[in-house]
């Protein structure tokens, strides 16, 4: 049986074989150098006669990554506190032969200012008096356009004058011109119905009215004025959902 002096018992120090896994001196249980533990338990027993067992090897590896771990929060803090502005207080300012002088906090800026954005700003009606000057200043106000027609409002029951009624056949283009003629001729809120939208009018035509009323009486005062415009067939009519 060959002996190897390099391996000892670390119990009783007696010497063992490769491959032996108890002592036969003592009995206690020999370390088993396979994998990184072994060769570590064997570098260790050969420069040591006395080996703590394997549970030492962990136990230094928590150690190493402890101390790892300390450091590199340290150094983390470190930078952190590096970076952090330098806050000057209390600078005296001079206000004046034999006055006192006050101290005044100061606090470091930041290296960039946010830029202010400008905002549009909408303005209607009349303007405020330019500083200095006697006149006041006016908005560019946007101008109508004069062949738009008018719309009857939604869901409004009132009375109106009825210039014309042309059947749908002939096309809305036709009523378009035959409502513009009537606005050029000076007749005010002047626009197109579509009569089968609405229960108090004859289905099946384009009616060119004009004026909304909210009473009858309005309506039947203005027909007089639209016979003057050149329209003898004028006549009021209620306009209902």
């Amino acid at each position: 049986m060959s002996e190897h002096r390099d391996s000892y018992c670390p119990s009783c120090g007696v010497a063992y074989e490769e491959g032996q896994e108890y002592c036969l001196e003592c009995g206690a249980r020999l370390p088993v150098n396979q994998g990184v533990v072994g060769v570590l338990a064997a570098a260790w027993q050969r420069r040591f006669a006395w080996y703590p067992g394997d549970w030492i090897w962990p136990v230094l590896l928590f150690l190493v990554l402890t101390v790892a771990a300390t450091a590199l929060a340290l150094a983390a803090k470190s930078a952190h506190e590096a970076d952090r502005p330098i806050v000057a207080t209390n600078v005296s300012v001079p206000v004046g032969p034999g006055a006192t002088q006050v101290p005044v906090p100061v606090t470091s800026a930041p290296a960039t200012l946010p830029i202010p954005t400008a905002q549009p700003t909408i303005t209607t009606g009349p303007l405020p008096r330019a500083p200095g000057t006697g006149t006041r200043r006016t908005g560019t106000v946007p101008a109508t356009n004069p062949n738009a027609l008018a719309a009857w409002p939604t869901d409004k029951t009132g009375y109106t004058l009825v210039l014309v009624s042309l059947p749908l056949g002939g096309g809305r283009p036709a009523a378009l011109a035959r409502a513009r003629a009537a606005k050029r001729a000076g007749l005010t809120d002047v626009g197109i119905l579509l009569s089968s939208d609405y229960s108090s009018l004859h289905p099946g035509y384009y009616v060119v009215f004009s004026g909304i009323y909210g009473s009858q009486a309005e309506a039947t005062a203005a027909v007089a004025n639209a016979h003057a415009h050149g329209y003898p067939g004028a006549y009021q009519a209620r306009v209902t959902r």
